[in-house]
């Protein structure tokens, strides 16, 4: 054999893995199938001489009962059923009374005794004297021909003049148990060869979709997020592949939000950047030596750089947010307070820009929480509502009480949000299809802020919408007692 040859198999013999699903089925199919093979082995070969004499000796003490009782029996026809019980179980029938002989062999009857079976029933006369029960029974060997043969006798009629013998050949029996081990042994090959075949395919079929599973999992490792898990037919592997696909589809998805985050963050960034860098060249070139120039671009600058402060503030609170690195003050406060210094503040869009920005309280009602951060989740819902309030300008800000909750709502009229994109309103930089050609000054952070300080806080919270209808973005808190005392 050439080396390349075995190396070929060397590496074959490598890549089996002795340890995989395959390998071990198969292996514990074939093992049951061998440990069920060998215990039948040794049932036929060790208990089955047993487990006959056993079998013989309840015949011919059945036998024996129904015998006597014909014999006390004067009605009964005694010598017809020891004939018949002789041919039927292939036993010779002896019956000694008071010096009297009977014989049943072969179907035939006599009154004389011709010498047959002498030794045994010579044996079994004095191990029966030597009983305490009235009955033996006992295995003797032909010396001439190496036959076995079971002897039974008995007291009969509640004496001990009556003797009862049987004698049956266990001989016949050996030859049966050969011609058994040849067939098992047939039936052996056949058997293991079957279990092998069944055993492969049933491995097969076993292994097959967690195969399937692994070759896509390691697709999906290298980056493959179209990639789709077949589970097969077992309801275990059907609810890994989903969750697996579930999970494919979520990496796909934020893969591709990270894609946006990074051209979102790169675009936010760019821009003021850019602007600050055009108006301090202006302010170089241009208007250094104009006053009212310089304060104009000065002014742009100024804002374009807290534009810039306010996108990096937010990016850090939603990275502390979201690391639970956050700084959070509890207390106990009511909501309606909140509420109002937070309204009170927009009060100005109202008298200077049109904007109808009402607000209904409700009874006070006390929550546990931090102060600040919740009015940081009412600034930001009522600033989203302002920038997509629609042509009307409305907003409705609400708070409604029930006996063991108060709800916040900030309700506007605009284009609302599309059904399939509501769930993801509160990610990161994102923009529903009807707002985002549009130019509306802010980071994208501020639902994503909303959302982590509710979630520390174990709110509830939604978004109602319908498209030409617009929105209504809610959250809720349980009320506790006024007088709490937690911190």
């Amino acid at each position: 054999m050439s080396t390349k040859i075995r190396q070929k198999i060397k590496n074959k013999w490598k890549k089996r893995d002795p340890f995989n699903i395959k390998n071990i089925t198969l292996f514990y199919f074939i093992l049951f199938a061998g440990t069920i093979l060998l215990l039948i082995w040794c049932l036929q070969g060790v208990f089955m001489n047993r487990y006959y004499e056993q079998m013989t000796i309840q015949e011919a003490q059945s036998a024996a009962n129904q015998l006597e009782r014909y014999y006390e029996d004067e009605n009964k026809d005694f010598n017809r059923l020891a004939l018949l019980t002789s041919v039927n179980n292939g036993m010779y029938i002896r019956l000694e009374d008071k010096g009297e002989v009977s014989i049943f062999d072969d179907g035939s009857y006599s009154n004389v005794s011709n010498g047959t079976y002498l030794f045994e029933i010579t044996e079994a006369r004095q191990r029966l004297e030597s009983s305490r029960v009235g009955k033996i029974s006992l295995r003797i060997t032909d010396k001439h021909s190496d036959s076995l043969r079971l002897v039974y006798a008995t007291y009969i009629n509640n004496s001990r003049d009556a003797i009862l013998y049987m004698i049956t050949p266990l001989t016949p029996v050996k030859s049966t148990i050969t011609i058994l081990r040849l067939q098992l042994l047939y039936i052996s090959f056949i058997a293991l060869f079957i279990a092998t075949m069944l055993a492969f395919i049933i491995s097969s079929w076993l292994t097959s979709p967690l195969e399937s599973i692994t070759r896509s999992a390691e697709e999906l490792s290298n980056g493959n997020y179209n990639v789709k898990f077949n589970g097969g037919m077992f309801t275990e592997t059907k609810k890994l592949a989903r969750t697996l696909n579930k999970a494919s589809y979520e990496m796909q998805k934020t893969d591709s939000y990270q894609r946006d985050l990074l051209a979102n963050v790169s675009h936010d960034l760019k821009t003021p950047l850019t602007m600050i860098r055009a108006y301090a060249e202006m302010i170089q070139d241009i208007s250094g030596d104009d006053p009212e120039k310089r304060n104009e671009h000065l002014n742009v600058i100024i804002s374009e750089a807290d534009r810039l402060n306010k996108l990096v503030t937010d990016m850090l609170s939603v990275s502390k947010l979201q690391s639970n690195t956050a700084t959070i003050n509890k207390e106990t406060f009511d909501l309606n307070k909140a509420a109002e210094e937070v309204e009170a503040t927009y009060e100005v869009l109202n008298q200077s820009e049109g904007y109808h920005i009402t607000f209904t309280k409700s009874k006070p009602a006390f929550v546990y929480g931090d102060f600040d951060k919740i009015k940081q989740v009412m600034a930001n819902l009522i600033s989203n509502a302002i920038k997509y309030c629609g042509e009307d300008k409305v907003i409705q800000i609400k708070l409604t009480r029930t006996s063991r909750k108060i709800r916040f709502d900030v309700i506007d009229h605009g284009q609302g949000i599309a059904e399939d994109e509501i769930s993801h309103v509160w990610d990161r930089y994102y923009r529903t299809s009807m707002n985002r050609n549009r130019q509306i000054e802010g980071t994208g952070l501020g639902l994503s802020i909303v959302k982590e300080i509710l979630t520390i806080h174990n709110a509830d919270y939604g978004v109602e919408s319908k498209e030409g209808k617009g929105s209504d973005f809610w959250f809720e808190m349980d009320i506790v007692k006024k007088d709490a005392g937690r911190s």
